[in-house]
């Protein structure tokens, strides 16, 4: 690879014309090096390739002309400080006036008879046509200019024909010195353009192909950095030692006890598992899939398999609700296959939490707990394993990193499986789980209800309280979700309103948005319209125990309607649960919509959603709010439903780039050009060759341009990537 020469070093000020105002002009918008600027792409190009004659131009966009000055320009003053240079100019088919704006300066740049090529909107003014401030290049016979024009992003302080003169210094000043930090086999293998090439058309390109091409090339270098930084980073956190092989994956046993078949999804998730722990490289899986999509039998098929191989597995819940139902869901069947099965969890008494960490850690077979579930009570140092061969996460995205840090450490010799039930697009599962296997249930089990969803506002309220009387008269239970816990008051971590789209949110800072509804008082206005029904409500601020027990009481049919925030997005079982409202729905994204929907539909009972926005008529939502509501209304897949969120919201910070900075769960990635969305499949090009790449290398010796740009990229330390 060529010396690498780090373009950083050279400021932004060393650039001819671009002083102290200017520099800190270029600094606003991150621009502080030469190298900074010529990664400063265009956002947009203006297209002067279609030349029109004068009577043919349309009145309401830009067009470009060929003139020839007729008269020589004059500056007329209108008032003090301001100024009109005005002259005439024509084609075969008329005369056109142009006039521009204080800019006397230009009276001697339009000589009689030169021939320029304007650009702006041409204007009918009787026989006669106009232009204002055009922008006006000069036009000889066989001199071709060129057909696109940068469009950069402003600031005080700088104009496009600025950016532009101090782009085309600074690529002069570079000339083809520009260091490719993509191996050249990559580039072969890729059919990927020069990066000399692919800078110098990204700003002045010379046709569609070869802007098309450089594009291509500038896309697949921010895919394949950020991917070879997550491969890095990924190898930074590698758990130690290698995990028990598994080489007996027969679950025959296991799923002869299940009364239904295995979708494709769950058979072949298994199969991926199966595959991974017959090795004694320690497996690194996340199993993917909506909500009741069955991936807890993945889980027990993998816990199955430990246990059958001499080891013993772990499965840890975020709460423990959510652990006492996978207890009762999972401890009959193994039992029922002689394999030893326990519940830990904080609320156990510390004598039988006592017995049961002695039977996890004791070498007697016969007295030893083959599998626990458990909460975060199974990351205690009191917590040890004999023979540990599986780790189970469910819901990973409701533990904190240090927890998974911290049993990721415990189990650091086992195999670990990771479930979501956040249905992920393919191409943001590839950045939030690079370092991860992953595994998609994409369909759901045969039986499973659709729930029928509705769009409606405030004008039907009466209706709904009649509807949420007959579901609990005909025995059934209903949740109601709002987004705040009290009046004026919203819970930070139950909504990110970062995740919805800017157009949606305009109403918020306006006097006459809608209150935003409160559980606590939802729960006791409902009390007062419905006294016969028996309310609980549930919300963040709510001490565990005290949650935990009204849920219980809900799990249990002691309450007929459970108010609460979003806490219930992810928790217990309720077969019984046939009817789902959310109010204030304008307020949450499609995912979390789609997770709260998740929650009924799953007895044999017809089941409902309806979303209620919080203004007094669907037509008073914005546009944006209006079309993401609809959406629930018309699609029930998750991974449709996730895509289209993704296309709304943006992908985020879904990794942190940086241990200084909090993550985000919106807005854009830190590519420049990139789009997850758009470029699906050439990220996942991208992605797999740094993959490969960075497996072969795993420091990146001698491939310096590269692990500095990583660098960049990811704003870290370099003692963080090394």
């Amino acid at each position: 690879m060529a010396e690498f020469t780090d373009l950083t070093k050279y400021p932004i000020g060393s650039l001819h014309g671009v002083g102290k105002v200017k520099m800190a002009a270029y600094n606003r918008l991150g621009v502080e090096s030469v190298r900074d600027l010529v990664y400063f792409f265009p956002r947009a190009y203006e297209n002067r390739s279609h030349i029109s004659l004068l009577c043919e131009a349309p009145a309401d966009i830009k067009s470009a002309v060929i003139l020839t000055v007729a008269t020589a320009p004059r500056v007329h003053l209108i008032r003090r400080g301001m100024s009109l240079l005005k002259f005439r100019a024509f084609d075969e088919s008329g005369v056109c006036e142009i006039t521009y704006f204080n800019q006397d300066y230009l009276k001697n740049s339009f000589p009689i008879g030169s021939v320029f090529r304007f650009y702006g909107k041409v204007e009918r003014v009787g026989k006669k046509f106009e232009m204002s401030s055009p922008v006006a290049e000069p036009y000889f016979d066989g001199k071709s200019l060129p057909p696109f024009a940068p469009i950069y992003s402003l600031t005080e302080g700088l104009s496009q024909k600025q950016i532009a003169s101090h782009v085309e210094a600074a690529l002069s000043l570079m000339g083809d010195s520009f260091p490719d930090c993509i191996p050249c086999d990559i580039l072969s293998k890729n059919s990927l353009c020069d990066l000399s090439f692919a800078i110098n058309q990204i700003h002045k390109p010379t046709d569609i192909k070869s802007l098309a091409e450089a594009k291509h090339r500038l896309i697949f270098d921010e895919f394949f950095k950020f991917a070879a930084g997550m491969a890095l980073s990924a190898k930074k956190v590698t758990r130690e030692g290698v995990a028990r092989k598994c080489p007996d994956t027969d679950v025959s046993k296991l799923l002869a006890m299940l009364p239904y078949t295995l979708t494709d999804g769950q058979a072949q998730a298994i199969a991926d598992i199966s595959g991974d722990m017959q090795s004694d490289v320690s497996m690194s899986r996340i199993v993917i899939g909506d909500v009741g999509c069955g991936k807890t039998v993945v889980a027990a098929a993998a816990m199955y398999i430990a246990v059958k191989n001499g080891g013993q597995a772990a499965l840890m819940a975020p709460t423990e609700i959510l652990a006492t139902q996978h207890y009762a869901d999972l401890a009959p069947m193994f039992e029922a296959l002689g394999i030893k099965c326990a519940l830990l969890i904080g609320s156990l008494t510390p004598a039988k939490k006592a017995k049961i960490q002695a039977a996890l850690a004791t070498n007697d077979p016969d007295e030893r707990i083959d599998i626990v579930i458990g909460t975060q009570a199974l990351i205690s140092d009191r917590v040890e394993f004999a023979c540990p061969a599986l780790t189970v996460i469910d819901e990973q995205h409701r533990f904190g990193v240090n927890q998974r840090a911290t049993l990721s450490k415990k189990s650091r010799h086992t195999h670990m499986l990771v479930m979501s039930a956040t249905p992920i697009p393919r191409s943001l599962a590839l950045v939030m789980y690079g370092d991860l296997d992953v595994s998609r249930i994409t369909e759901m089990p045969s039986g499973r209800q659709r729930v029928d969803t509705f769009l409606v506002d405030e004008g039907y309220r009466a209706r709904l309280d009649a509807f949420i009387k007959k579901q609990v008269s005909e025995g059934s239970q209903v949740y109601i979700v709002c987004p705040a816990v009290e009046e004026k008051e919203l819970e930070d971590d139950e909504i990110d309103l970062s995740g919805i789209p800017l157009s949606s949110l305009d109403f918020i800072e306006k006097p006459s948005a809608p209150p935003l509804k409160a559980a606590v008082q939802y729960a006791n206005e409902l009390s007062e319209r419905l006294p016969e029904l028996r309310i609980g409500f549930v919300h963040g601020k709510l001490k565990a125990a005290e949650k935990d027990t009204v849920m219980n009481r809900f799990a249990e049919g002691d309450l007929d309607v459970l108010v609460s925030t979003t806490v219930i997005e992810v928790g217990v079982n309720v077969p019984n649960a046939t009817l789902m409202i959310v109010e204030n729905a304008e307020r949450f994204g499609l995912s979390q919509l789609h997770q709260l929907r998740g929650r009924v539909g799953r007895g044999s009972k017809k089941s409902y959603c309806i979303l209620v926005s919080g203004a007094k008529s669907k037509n008073q939502l914005s546009e944006g709010s209006r079309s993401r509501l609809e959406t629930m209304t018309r699609s029930y897949d998750g991974f449709s439903i996730a895509e289209e969120d993704l296309k709304q919201r943006g992908p985020g910070d879904f990794l942190c780039l940086s241990s200084s900075r909090e993550i985000r769960q919106s807005g854009d990635m830190y590519f420049k050009l990139a789009d997850m969305c758009e470029d699906a499949s050439l990220m996942t090009e991208a992605f797999a060759a740094a993959k490969n790449f960075v497996a072969e290398n795993p420091k990146l010796e001698g491939y310096t341009p590269l692990l500095c740009e990583i660098q960049r990229m990811f704003t870290l330390q370099s003692d963080i990537i090394s």
